[in-house]
């Protein structure tokens, strides 16, 4: 928990721009909403690796959306039963389900679906708002922080000096 509470800390001071932390979350909480063994999240994940995202988010949030989704795993069956049982939709969902690609990517599942729908509709507003919040982040608390007596003590000590010339 520890270890996890410190990443998290490291990519929020980081030099990364927050946009990065922030992609990393939503594609985090992609693969976390959805099950593991999905196509979608091969791609997501592909995606996470070729894109500059911060991974260390991206993992820590995988995590912690692994564990809000099986709180929501109702949720996300009753809306995904109702996208795949309506009538509209029901031709659409005939043609998917002949393509092999999408019979693999088990979209007739209700879960899969609703839990995907979900992330994706999620997707825009959680970046948004993550990107907010880590700029407000780094504009005060981290600010403060750094103001802090014991923080600029501890900047000048030699081991500090020597950790970052050892990090860099």
């Amino acid at each position: 928990m520890i270890r996890l509470l410190a990443k998290l800390l490291k990519a929020l001071n980081s030099e990364t721009e927050p946009g990065q932390i922030s992609l990393g979350i939503c594609l985090a909480m992609i693969v976390g909403f959805t099950p593991l063994f999905s196509l979608h999240n091969l791609l997501v994940v592909l995606l996470a690796l070729v894109l500059r995202v911060n991974l260390s988010m991206f993992i820590v949030g995988w995590g912690v959306f692994s564990g809000i989704a099986y709180l929501l795993d109702p949720m996300f069956h009753a809306l995904g039963l109702a996208v795949l049982q309506s009538s509209a939709l029901e031709s659409l969902w005939i043609v998917f389900y002949n393509m092999t690609l999408f019979r693999l990517a088990h979209f007739n599942n209700t879960i899969v679906m609703g839990s995907l729908l979900v992330s994706l509709v999620l997707f825009v507003p959680v970046y948004i708002t993550a990107n907010r919040l880590i700029r407000a982040y780094r504009d005060s608390v981290l600010a403060w922080v750094r103001r802090l007596r014991i923080v600029e003590l501890l900047k000048t000590s030699r081991l500090f000096q020597t950790y970052q010339a050892l990090s860099s």
